[in-house]
């Protein structure tokens, strides 16, 4: 028996996404940018597309800017306002405030930043992964530029208060606005909007993503994780907030992001959206209980078995374990051989020797860390699948711990 459950990995394009996009493989060929009929085709494919996606968000379509994928996204988001804020204001010492467990395409471009001199404060998780307000409010000063917070956890499943971020940051903003004009009006300079980034990759399928509803400027999404193609994504870019291209080459997406844009992709994508919706609800009710089973079941029948996902405020899809005395990669190909695909945390970064950044900011120690593994479910994961990996893990744990060390020695 095969069964996938890697869903935060990535999934299997639904069959009416492939249908939609077959058309611009081969028919609907020409690129948008071109003047003739065959490139206005495509655009005007391109086109309808971005407004479903934009109605999607509850944006403008010229707030949609298309990229490459999740990872993209972020890394435009982060180093592009960075980039379009210099520009505006040479003089500027940027602070960057983001959560300790970001994904690492957004991670990385920080600690790159954090090399050419831009201020970076790292905002600390409880042992659920959650980030805390309070905390975050007293990291935020004047020169704060900008706050990444995940929406989801791709490894936990954790779900961040991201609507109550962008709502205090939205307050902090609209106070700082307020006493400069009581203060001194037009005599001193306007104070330092605060923007707000959310990487909503892991949350799209399950949660409200409208960037009025979170009040946020930047949201990263991607296809992949949706039902969608791989090689297409997204970032959301409120109007008004200053974006520089960290891709150049081109004139595409206003001046945003350079490349041809991948039509096919970018259609794959708006329909996927558009499946989302129309899935949602039942989703999240059954793939909410298929991941009780499966907890359920394990923790029967494991023992020393962690369980290091928040039930009550997770993604419906995640469950990840902490399986003492059974290294997560060992555990990882010995489900394989059984047939069962899972992972030992996210698949950005794996083939990584070193504990998951996730895992030890919320206080769990190397060694733990390194017992992780994986459950992710989606929109095809059926009981049949729950029961027989309830059915192979123990036996498979039980094995793999008779050639470890004691724990206690």
């Amino acid at each position: 028996m095969k069964v996938y459950l890697d869903y935060s990995a990535t999934t299997p394009v639904d069959p009416l996404v492939y249908k939609a996009m077959e058309p611009y493989f081969s028919q609907v060929f020409g690129n948008p940018a071109s003047l003739h009929h065959c490139g206005q085709a495509a655009q005007a494919a391109v086109s309808q597309a971005r407004q479903t996606i934009a109605d999607f968000f509850g944006a403008q379509a010229k707030e949609i800017v298309f990229t490459s994928g999740a990872t993209e996204a972020d890394n435009l988001a982060v180093k592009g306002l960075i980039q379009g804020l210099l520009k505006q204001k040479p003089d500027l010492r940027p602070h960057i405030i983001v959560s300790s467990v970001e994904h690492e395409a957004v991670r990385q471009p920080c600690q790159q930043l954090a090399k050419e001199g831009i201020e970076i404060s790292w905002l600390p998780v409880d042992k659920k992964g959650l980030v805390d307000l309070v905390k975050l409010e007293k990291l935020i000063k004047t020169n704060t530029v900008l706050v990444s917070v995940i929406y989801v956890n791709s490894e936990t499943g954790a779900r961040q208060p991201i609507r109550e971020i962008g709502q205090m940051i939205k307050k902090i903003n609209h106070r700082r606005q307020e006493d400069w004009r009581k203060r001194s009006g037009l005599a001193n300079k306007r104070p330092q909007t605060v923007y707000f980034h959310t990487d909503a990759t892991q949350a799209i399928n399950y949660f409200d993503c409208r960037a009025n509803y979170l009040h946020c400027d930047l949201l990263s999404f991607s296809g992949h994780k949706i039902y969608g193609p791989k090689g297409i994504g997204g970032l959301y870019v409120r109007s008004g907030t200053p974006l520089a291209a960290i891709q150049l080459g081109g004139h595409q997406e206003l001046n945003r992001r350079s490349g041809t844009l991948n039509v096919p992709g970018i259609v794959g994508l708006a329909k996927a959206l558009e499946l989302v919706n129309r899935h949602r609800a039942a989703d999240n009710r059954k793939i909410a209980a298929l991941r009780r089973r499966l907890v359920q079941g394990l923790v029967k029948n494991i023992p020393d078995i962690i369980l290091n996902t928040d039930l009550s405020n997770a993604s419906p899809s995640h469950a990840h374990f902490s399986v003492l005395l059974a290294e997560g990669e060992a555990l990882l190909l010995a489900l394989d051989l059984a047939g069962i695909a899972v992972s030992t945390g996210s698949a950005c970064a794996a083939g990584s020797l070193e504990a998951s950044a996730t895992l030890l900011a919320m206080g769990i120690s190397q060694e733990v860390a390194h017992y992780s593994l994986r459950f992710t479910l989606g929109r095809l994961t059926t009981v049949t699948e729950i029961n027989y990996v309830i059915k192979k893990l123990p036996a498979i744990v039980a094995r793999l711990r008779r050639w470890a060390p004691d724990l206690n020695n």
